[in-house]
């Protein structure tokens, strides 16, 4: 912690100031930074995590029991507990919604934020407000600051951290349930402390985080059925036979009933197949889990929470479709869950933004995108210019992504960081220490080497150009005939509208100053009758663009 951050919150801490939410609110972002992990001890952390997870639990509860909590009292919240390696979130998103029509007050903790970190941690499906967040965060904070020198100057890491926080936020709000998605894994990730959850839920599986998780399906599986607890349902959506053959075996080792979730058009509905207010095809089968686990939630909640339902005495069962109620038939069809297959048009330019950073569900975002491209340009006269706005982070395989991009025909193919923009005062809640500019800004070099050995590419003799923003990134864009680099999220944008995005264009003038060549290369997105941006690769980069596309989730 360096000194200038230490003073802006001991001020507030050793003053009793909690009530002068205006001081907080300015300062516990930078408090919050402080807990991420920076690049030269996450490597460290990484080996210790995969050498004594075991450890991670403990540590765990250590941090929950100096905040003044025990995880006797997070049996009150009623909890439903969801892994996967893609669509656990939209499951939670589907569940929360579901449960909300139905009248309870629900706790909704997710990760990563879009736009705003307090967008992890929702009270009836909205992210709590700036005073509630100020207000719980430096009580928390607090007891955690006042209590490391008796244990080792010892504070929670930022994911940590804000399960904490959130487990606070759902006991003192009051939430009737709460419905917590995990980090990574699920055996060892921090919110597996839950020790009574009501139901717990599988989405699909795939590779992702091998670095912690492990380099097989199999490895992966087991990590994500350690959120298993004896006695308590369990439901997944159908798996790759490896996969749930591991699944069945931890099932069968703790002692609780799994159930594989029926296809979504098994459900009965008099008014025809289900609509989900989620686009893609693969949401289907997230919608199926999420109205096994609601069912069974108003299941034990209907026997006054005494107990958990019965089921058959079986290790694995195929769990019944049934007709689901009005209340959620309707929570399936107005689900919103930002930033996953969510289309947005801004007059002639129309952004497609799908968080897929996963060859599973790039498949699946490829299929989608597809499929709404075509639709949307069927019913358009003139030119249509298509982009792809893309990048990735940590140990993800691109390249692979990127081949899995390139029948789409992208004719121009774009490159940046998960940085929105040069001045990073702007941004504190998109700030990310974990990794260098110089590396995240290579890593998109890299990517458009990549592109342009898929695309059959090649360089032009004198194509270089640089753009510079003074004093702040050391980094370039480079020109590769349809390729480009920039250093930021708003940058790109920018000479992606070209001016023809309003809500863009309300954003101020460029900070690059672009070159002639550079305006050159982008008439064909002045001229075309419609511009088809697609964003994907990472759910930060997504968040990222979300916070200049749609205004209101930055206010």
């Amino acid at each position: 912690m360096n000194s200038h951050t230490e003073s802006a919150y001991s001020s507030i801490l050793l003053s009793d100031r909690w009530t002068d939410l205006s001081v907080g609110a300015s300062c516990f972002m930078c408090a919050l930074n402080t807990l991420q992990t920076n690049v030269s001890v996450l490597d460290q952390v990484q080996r210790e995590r995969s050498e004594l997870p075991e450890l991670q639990l403990q540590a765990m509860r250590g941090f929950l029991h100096r905040t003044g909590l025990t995880v006797d009292k997070l049996d009150h919240l009623n909890i439903i507990h969801v892994t996967g390696t893609k669509g656990k979130g939209s499951t939670c998103a589907f569940t929360e919604r579901i449960l909300r029509d139905y009248g309870f007050r629900t706790g909704f903790y997710s990760s990563p934020h879009l736009v705003q970190v307090r967008e992890r941690i929702r009270i009836n499906g909205q992210p709590i407000s700036k005073e509630l967040f100020t207000k719980y965060f430096w009580e928390v904070f607090s007891q955690l600051d006042a209590t490391k020198d008796s244990h080792g100057v010892n504070m929670p890491a930022y994911f940590r951290f804000l399960t904490i926080l959130a487990f606070h936020v759902f006991l003192q709000e009051r939430v009737d349930l709460a419905v917590i998605e995990v980090g990574i894994g699920g055996a060892y990730d921090c919110t597996n402390i839950i020790r009574k959850p009501w139901v717990c839920g599988i989405s699909s599986l795939g590779i992702d985080h091998t670095s912690i998780l492990g380099n097989t399906i199999e490895e992966i599986a087991w990590q994500k059925a350690g959120i298993f607890k004896p006695g308590v349902p369990v439901f997944t959506v159908k798996q790759l036979d490896r996969p749930m053959t591991v699944l069945q075996d931890r099932a069968k080792e703790i002692g609780c009933p799994l159930w594989v979730c029926p296809d979504l058009e098994q459900y009965e509905s008099g008014a025809g197949p289900l609509s989900l207010g989620l686009a893609g095809q693969q949401q289907r089968c997230n919608a199926s889990l999420a109205l096994q686990l609601s069912k069974t939630w108003l299941q034990r909640y209907r026997q006054s929470g005494l107990a958990a339902p019965i089921v058959e005495n079986r290790l694995v069962s195929q769990a019944t479709a049934f007709k689901p109620s009005p209340i959620m038939v309707k929570g399936l069809k107005v689900t919103e869950w930002p930033g996953r297959t969510q289309t947005l048009r801004h007059g002639p330019v129309t952004y497609y933004l799908d968080g897929a950073h996963t060859t599973g569900s790039m498949q699946a975002c490829v299929h989608w995108f597809s499929q709404e491209i075509q639709q949307e340009e069927s019913s358009n006269r003139g030119p249509v210019i298509r982009v792809l706005l893309f990048n990735t982070t940590g140990e993800r395989d691109s390249a692979a992504m990127l081949k899995l991009l390139e029948p789409c025909q992208f004719d121009f193919a774009v490159f940046c960081p998960n940085i929105t923009e040069p001045i990073t005062e702007n941004n504190a809640d998109q700030q990310n220490f974990n990794v260098s500019v110089e590396n995240m800004l290579t890593r998109c070099l890299d990517n458009q080497i990549s592109w342009q050995s898929l695309s059959g590419t090649e360089t032009k003799q004198g194509s270089e150009s640089e753009l510079l923003i003074k004093g702040r990134l050391p980094l370039l864009a480079k020109t590769r005939t349809h390729t480009m680099v920039f250093p930021c999220i708003l940058s790109a944008l920018q000479w992606i509208s070209q001016g023809r995005d309003a809500v863009l264009a309300a954003a101020g003038s460029p900070y690059l100053p672009v070159q002639p060549s550079i305006t050159a290369k982008a008439e064909p997105l002045r001229e075309a009758a419609q511009v088809s941006v697609l964003v994907t690769g990472s759910l930060h980069l997504v968040g990222g663009v979300l916070k200049y596309l749609d205004p209101s989730l930055a206010s």
